[in-house]
């Protein structure tokens, strides 16, 4: 297709955190939904770039290194390797998929924070911290545990409450132990902290989230504007750690009572988008500074963030103020796509507590393609959205097996038994093709539309509607019947089935890459058709035209196999499922 409106495209999605492999609901969340977009994207012709990164910084990572008997910088290594692997196997497209605690990143937060304090957005302050006398150090806030004040619940984290979701500080906690020791012998005591001052910058970023009410999810915009109304708290962006980006002056130096302090992960971790890019930048020779820097081209780079709500916050509030007030000509998002939550039947997914499908499990039960495409068709955009095993079974064997599945065996095994595997010439167009024709007219665009609105659910839809109408197409063309007295009308129902398919693994790459290659090759489709150019086709001849006669093809081996009952068993049995 033409490339005139060709865009150039920045994806992001949340950097999964170091702790151990990613569960299902972390890959719904963020990255798999960034990969969807971005291979849409880049079918229609835009100039994509996605970049991720593992996040590395943080209590959880020495904690989680602790329990594996190894240092934090070998945990690290190991797990980015671990996670680099599992996004590889689910089919995630990153174009470069980097580490929080790169170089690159480490300078760039820096150089951030001595700007922000230049311009008097960061300021040292005394504040109060746990301190535990048993471990003999002050304790970041997952170090400290305790009953939240706000709920109840008797096992709320430092920073925040996993029951009611309040964000919270280590002091507020009633009855606080050391999560390190569990001893409750520690004390409140004074220690300075460099705080950045987003109280300041509350009325530039509330203007901010409203120019973006008419593109961001309603979801999106009523998460920063809570914070907003309930008053924006300047927060604290060090803290008492030996893993983590040091505390510089302006000379490069530690600075002074700094030392054994770093910088909060929640600070560095959104910086670390900027690092990956460079990274990328210096291992392919690419311009990272036209996606990044508006004084270098970005300002014609859109932007699209992807994201679970927990992160919401820190994307619309505390990167902006960092981005701000800088005072440098460094790119805001344009986008920002915000999920709920993928739950598992109707709990929380748990990395800590082991709860859920994770993505090295999962892969080993199934194929990616089952996975992306009923996390995608039920993604949790308007609410949360409980996985069971019984709906996974139900969009795999209905979606996937028996709509598209069944089209694409049964054509192709037609046409080599009756054709000789060829694209079969002949016949006259009928109500049939007409039928088919005009749904296409119609769906396709629409289709498009939702992928470039990042609406996906209505997307997926949409894709199966056009798979299921290839099925009512063979039905009325019915080119079994006509075979037996008219082989030229048989031929014709053929060739239309043939296109068909050669389109439906088009549509496919997106979702199903796995499958979409088998039917793309069985098909004989060279890689540079591989390509949406159904958009300016007319659809009096476009798609259902597209294969020339004679084309060879073949039938795919079965593309997907039915997840049975005693799969659903077993794998309850293994994982759990209703309570």
């Amino acid at each position: 297709m033409s490339n005139l409106n060709s865009e150039r495209i920045l994806v992001t999605s949340a950097l999964p955190y170091i702790n151990g492999v990613k569960h299902m609901g972390n890959l719904a969340g963020s990255m798999l939904p960034a990969d969807v977009y971005s291979r849409a994207m880049r079918l229609l012709g835009h100039d994509v770039l996605y970049i991720c990164a593992t996040d590395e910084h943080g209590t959880p990572a020495e904690l989680a290194a602790a329990e594996a008997g190894l240092s934090v910088s070998e945990y690290c290594e190991k797990m980015h390797i671990a996670q680099k692997e599992a996004g590889a196997n689910f089919k995630l497209s990153y174009d470069y998929f980097g580490r929080s605690s790169s170089a690159a990143t480490h300078k760039l937060t820096q150089d951030f924070a001595l700007a922000l304090e230049a311009n008097g957005f960061i300021e040292e302050r005394t504040s109060q911290q746990v301190f535990s006398v048993a471990d003999g150090r002050y304790l970041p806030d997952r170090y400290v545990e305790g009953i939240c004040p706000n709920c109840g619940f008797e096992a709320a984290r430092g920073d925040q409450c996993d029951n009611c979701g309040k964000l919270l500080d280590p002091v507020d906690l009633i009855n606080p132990y050391s999560a390190v020791s569990g001893s409750h012998d520690v004390e409140i005591r004074d220690t300075n902290h460099l705080y950045l001052k987003q109280s300041d910058m509350s009325g530039k970023l509330r203007d901010w989230v409203e120019s973006h009410r008419a593109d961001w999810p309603a979801l999106t915009t009523s998460i920063a504007m809570k914070w907003l109304d309930e008053g924006l708290r300047d927060r604290a962006i060090t803290r008492d750690l030996e893993w983590g980006v040091p505390v510089v002056n302006a000379e490069g130096d530690v600075r002074d009572g700094f030392e054994g302090k770093v910088f909060y992960v929640w600070f560095d971790a959104p910086i670390a988008y900027i690092g990956a890019t460079q990274d990328w930048a210096a291992e392919t020779e690419g311009d990272w500074e036209k996606f990044w820097r508006t004084d270098k081209g970005a300002d014609a780079t859109r932007y699209v963030q992807f994201m679970g709500k927990d992160n919401v916050a820190f994307h619309t509030l505390s990167f902006p103020t960092t981005i701000m007030g800088s005072g440098q000509p460094w790119k805001l998002v344009d986008e920002l796509k915000a999920f709920n939550w993928v739950t598992w039947y109707g709990g929380k997914f748990s990395t800590s507590q082991k709860r859920g499908v994770f993505m090295d499990q999962a892969i080993d039960i199934a194929p990616s393609d089952y996975w992306r495409w009923h996390l995608m068709a039920n993604a949790p955009e308007s609410s949360d959205a409980a996985f069971t095993w019984e709906d996974f079974q139900a969009s795999v064997n209905s979606d996937l097996a028996n709509v598209l599945g069944n089209f694409v065996n049964r054509i192709t095994s037609y046409c080599v038994k009756k054709f000789d595997g060829v694209v079969p010439e002949g016949g006259e167009i009928t109500d049939a093709e007409k039928w088919i024709q005009a749904e296409l007219a119609e769906r396709l665009p629409r289709m498009v539309s939702f992928y470039e609105a990042r609406e996906f659910r209505k997307a997926m839809a949409e894709t199966r509607a056009v798979w299921a109408a290839g099925n009512e197409y063979l039905t009325q063309a019915a080119p079994w019947t006509h075979y037996k007295t008219n082989v030229d009308q048989a031929a014709m129902g053929v060739r239309v089935g043939l296109n068909l398919v050669a389109l439906f693994g088009v549509l496919a790459q997106p979702i199903i890459p796995d499958a979409a290659e088998k039917i793309l090759s069985a098909m004989n489709i060279p890689e540079q058709f591989r390509t949406w150019n159904f958009r300016e086709a007319s659809f009096d001849d476009g798609p259902l035209n597209a294969l020339p006669i004679n084309h060879p093809i073949s039938a795919p081996p079965v593309l997907f196999t039915k997840i049975e009952a005693e799969d659903i068993e077993a794998w309850t049995e293994r994982f759990g499922g209703a309570e």
